[in-house]
């Protein structure tokens, strides 16, 4: 059974993953045409545009998808349940609060794995790919006040790095807070 959770997680944590940027995508007002924004809205369209009808947007926040990703992180607890349970499963109220938070972690795994591929994009392809320039996008705004307050430091842009510490701080405070379940979402 260890591979078969395994191969689900990874396959909601994936998915999960997509629907999260498309909420940031729309959030920064990146790029819509760009090829990435489109295989992400893509991937998302079929479920999002029903929801969408039925959940409306919150200002800029577009909530459908808010709610689909959120019921993807309970969904996932579920079938991992289902998983190694098997006929003895049954519907708990506390896969709602594990959505609540791997949606968190979800959100800050996101966002590490956007800012270290920006990185490593930066010193390969000098501006010239398309993923490279959404991601920009979406890191830019959290990554500029940094600039603001770092001094220069030789042409290094240390602003990332400071980024990192700042997230894995967030980490374990939340570990702090939750506990040792945190780690094991």
């Amino acid at each position: 059974m260890n591979a078969m959770s395994f191969l689900v997680s990874t396959l909601f944590d994936l998915y999960i993953m997509v629907v999260l940027l498309r909420i940031w995508l729309q959030a920064s007002r990146a790029d819509f045409y760009n090829p990435f924004s489109q295989f992400i809205v893509k991937a998302t369209q079929p479920v999002v545009a029903p929801l969408r009808r039925v959940i409306p947007s919150i200002g800029g926040l577009d909530l459908a998808t808010v709610v689909f990703a959120y019921l993807l992180c309970v969904g996932k607890y579920v079938a991992l349940v289902l998983i190694a349970a098997g006929a003895n499963f049954s519907f708990s109220p506390d896969f709602l609060f594990l959505g609540l938070l791997s949606l968190l972690k979800a959100a800050g795994g996101l966002l590490f794995w956007v800012l270290l591929i920006r990185a490593i994009l930066s010193w390969v392809s000098q501006g010239r790919s398309p993923i490279e320039f959404v991601f920009h996008q979406l890191t830019e705004p959290m990554l500029a006040p940094i600039r603001r307050i770092l001094p220069a430091m030789g042409g290094f842009d240390l602003s990332v790095l400071v980024l990192f510490i700042v997230l894995q701080f967030a980490n374990f405070l939340m570990g702090d807070f939750v506990g040792p379940l945190w780690y094991k979402l």
